[in-house]
């Protein structure tokens, strides 16, 4: 009858003939007590309190860089965790002094503008020109050469508003490489609509990159209603000219570390599920969603599983570094470990704020399916959704990973209509973080984390 029943429920969701083959009775009231726990605790808010508060912005190779990854280590060894260790990850130091800007003619005006990470500076008393308007990055690379010499390149792209943050890729084509293709024209600056889907005057900071053999030249964002003023002088027929001033140094190459913590699994040790965040932040606000979040949530998930049971197989929290100008600590992390990438047998990463977790995807393969369909059963309590579609690619810091590895990844899709409201901006604060959304969050890859780690059969990668 048994053998029927699995026969029978293969093809749905949640066939209790499957999960018991993959879970026992007392695993799956493990789980259930653990989400409880999760839902009940303030733990993941107070970890989230602290290092907003007691850190604040964390830079990669400031002082805060180095007090945030003391304060990991010091948070990871006070809550339990069997192993903590730190690994080291280079990247290139860059560091903002000053940034300011203001429209010269037809009127002096004030602009909120910010560098963006990476910007070389511009003399000391500012770089003025005359703004020449582009709607999109492909509008300024098909722009004459020499037709921007001694002129400013503005690139004026709306970003459009979605649950998935689906109008991040496009908008940020333009952060990335808009100050290349300004120089390649002539420009003697940059600046861009901030890549924002809101209206408060908070310009978006963000990575860019220059290309050898190409002029460096400041390249800055302005807030939207900046860029709006700009756009309605422009097409009303005024000549616009700015003056920017941007203060910055690079620094040479910068030494941070990944701080890791792990609660060792009580069979296969070797074997792990990979959860995390990364540690840094830009420099303007706190960091508190981006990513003192996914930071303070990971950390208490694996917290809230040590305290109910010791997992088959190990989870280790990463606090990737250096994110923010690169993915330097995870491509630090994945090439330190190649040879073992195999070991990973879950990996999920929280790097989108602290809306509420809507949908749970998986990147495995068809025999691991059950266990997915398993763990999914037990997040529906959580109003997460089950998504089919088998096609996860997790957070930015598991790009390396994906890359060496088709690794078994896993996404818990955040809710991220307001996200880039304050992504990258001086407003991303505590203030902006709903506690109840963040125990969601933290029950989510509890529940995820500890079924993973506890699966009969390892979960394999496709």
């Amino acid at each position: 009858m048994k053998k029927r029943l699995i026969t029978l429920c293969s093809t749905f969701i949640f066939c209790v003939g499957v999960q018991a083959q993959e879970f026992t009775p007392k695993q799956l009231e493990q789980v259930k007590q653990v989400r409880e726990n999760a839902l009940n605790s303030d733990l993941s808010w107070q970890l989230l309190e602290s290092i907003t508060t007691e850190v604040g912005p964390r830079l990669p190779g400031t002082e805060n860089d180095k007090k945030a990854v003391a304060w990991a280590v010091e948070q990871f060894e006070a809550l339990g965790f069997d192993k903590v260790w730190t690994e080291p990850a280079t990247f290139p130091h860059w560091r903002r002094y000053h940034e300011s800007a203001r429209i010269i003619t037809p009127s002096e005006q004030p602009i909120h503008l910010t560098a963006l990470g990476n910007s070389v500076s511009t003399p000391e008393q500012g770089i003025t020109g005359e703004v020449v308007l582009f709607e999109t990055l492909d509008e300024l690379i098909a722009a004459p050469q020499d037709s921007l010499k001694n002129k400013i390149a503005f690139i004026n792209y709306r970003m459009n508003r979605h649950v998935d943050g689906n109008g991040y890729g496009p908008a940020v084509r333009a952060r990335n490489n808009g100050a290349v293709e300004a120089a390649k024209k002539g420009a003697i600056a940059y600046m861009m609509r901030s890549v924002s889907t809101t209206e408060h005057r908070f310009a978006h900071t963000g990575g860019s990159h220059y290309q050898p053999g190409v002029n460096k030249v400041p390249a800055t964002a302005i807030s939207n209603p900046d860029a709006d003023q700009l756009e309605r002088l422009i097409s009303s027929g005024h000549s616009v000219s700015v003056n920017i001033n941007v203060q910055s140094e690079d620094l040479g190459e910068g030494t941070s570390y990944n701080v890791i913590g792990e609660v060792t699994g009580s069979e296969f040790p070797n074997q792990y599920v990979l959860i995390g965040g990364h540690l840094d932040s830009w420099d303007l606000g706190t960091g508190a969603l981006d990513d003192g979040a996914g930071v303070a949530l990971t950390m208490a998930a694996a917290k809230h599983i040590k305290a109910v049971a010791q997992p088959k197989r190990s989870i280790r929290v990463v606090l990737f570094a250096a994110e923010e100008l690169g993915l330097w600590g995870a491509k630090a992390y994945f090439e330190r470990h190649a040879k073992s990438l195999g070991n990973i047998v879950a990996a999920a990463e929280s790097d989108f704020g602290a809306g509420l977790i809507y949908g749970f995807e998986s990147n495995v393969t068809a025999n691991a399916l059950p266990i997915v369909r398993a763990i999914a059963k037990q997040l529906a309590p959580l109003n997460i959704e089950y998504i089919r579609a088998n096609a996860a690619h997790g957070g930015p810091d598991l790009i390396p990973l994906r890359e060496r590895l088709n690794a078994p990844i896993f996404a818990l899709h955040q809710d991220g209509t307001d996200y880039f409201d304050y992504h990258h901006t001086a407003n991303d604060t505590l203030d902006k973080v709903d506690p109840i959304k963040l125990k969601q969050n933290t029950a989510a890859y509890a529940v995820f984390a500890m079924m993973a780690a506890n699966s009969k059969n390892k979960i394999t990668n496709k």
